[in-house]
């Protein structure tokens, strides 16, 4: 039976927030909305100008019920830290479930509308019995390993299980590049995670190549692909508009006038 970590008895030291910090996180919180509580995530946030681009994508949720799962929760292998960016999402989703995977053991992070669970980001069961147990999964985030491998195989058992009209996002895809991170300085290595962002790409327009039919599930599902610096935030719904080649669009040579 899966069931999230209990409760430990483990002191928490919870960095305090200063004045200068404090005006400047609220000067970027796209929520208009924050107090003190749970703003340590936003100097990560803030860095890497996740703050602006989340509260572009995320904004239509914060008053409506769902689940949020968050891939990696920071901390390591320090005792009692970590998890401050699940504590963000709780207070700026005032009616989501957050749920955290971390592959250290963090008990001490359960309390209400946050649930932990300790294991693998590419363990399959593991994440499909997540998603059984916390319905209408509308926003994952992957800021686990950060290892390419990881990412690509993560993504393939999620996304299936994101809700349409959900958000996919990855963090720190700058080790997409890095090779002892996994990446490639090659920019056409096929196994990179900008790789399979790329191909997310091309599957957006299945419909304009080949025989018009989606080649995998994310053809088929993926209607959008921002990205950002270090981050990509995907799309999720119905991906079947239809397709607008001309009827003579593989013959070499032959110029589309847009009439055809």
């Amino acid at each position: 039976m899966l069931k999230p970590l209990r409760r430990a008895a483990v002191r928490v030291v919870k960095p305090r927030v200063s004045d200068e910090t404090w005006a400047r996180l609220r000067a970027v919180d796209p929520w208009h909305r924050q107090s003190r509580r749970g703003l340590i995530a936003f100097n990560k946030w803030d860095k890497h100008q996740y703050a602006r681009h989340y509260g572009r994508h995320f904004m239509d949720l914060r008053r409506t019920s769902f689940t949020l799962l968050q891939i990696g929760i920071d901390g390591y292998r320090r005792e009692g830290s970590g998890g401050e960016s699940l504590r963000m999402w709780k207070h700026l989703f005032p009616k989501a479930q957050i749920v955290g995977l971390e592959q250290d053991d963090k008990p001490f992070l359960n309390e209400k509308r946050i649930l932990v669970y300790q294991g693998s980001q590419t363990d399959a069961y593991l994440l499909r019995s997540i998603a059984r147990k916390h319905r209408n999964l509308k926003i994952i985030v992957d800021a686990g390993s950060h290892r390419p491998e990881h990412i690509r195989a993560t993504f393939a058992i999620l996304f299936p299980l994101l809700s349409d009209g959900g958000f996919y996002a990855i963090e720190e895809t700058q080790t997409s590049y890095w090779p002892r991170f996994g990446g490639s300085a090659d920019l056409k290595d096929p196994a990179t995670t900008m790789s399979m962002i790329k191909d997310l790409l091309d599957g957006l327009n299945y419909e304009e190549f080949g025989d018009q039919k989606p080649r995998c599930y994310a053809d088929s599902h993926v209607v959008a692909v921002h990205c950002y610096h270090n981050l990509v935030i995907i799309e999720k719904g119905v991906n079947a508009e239809g397709g607008h080649r001309p009827r003579d669009w593989a013959t070499p040579g032959v110029a589309y006038d847009g009439n055809s």
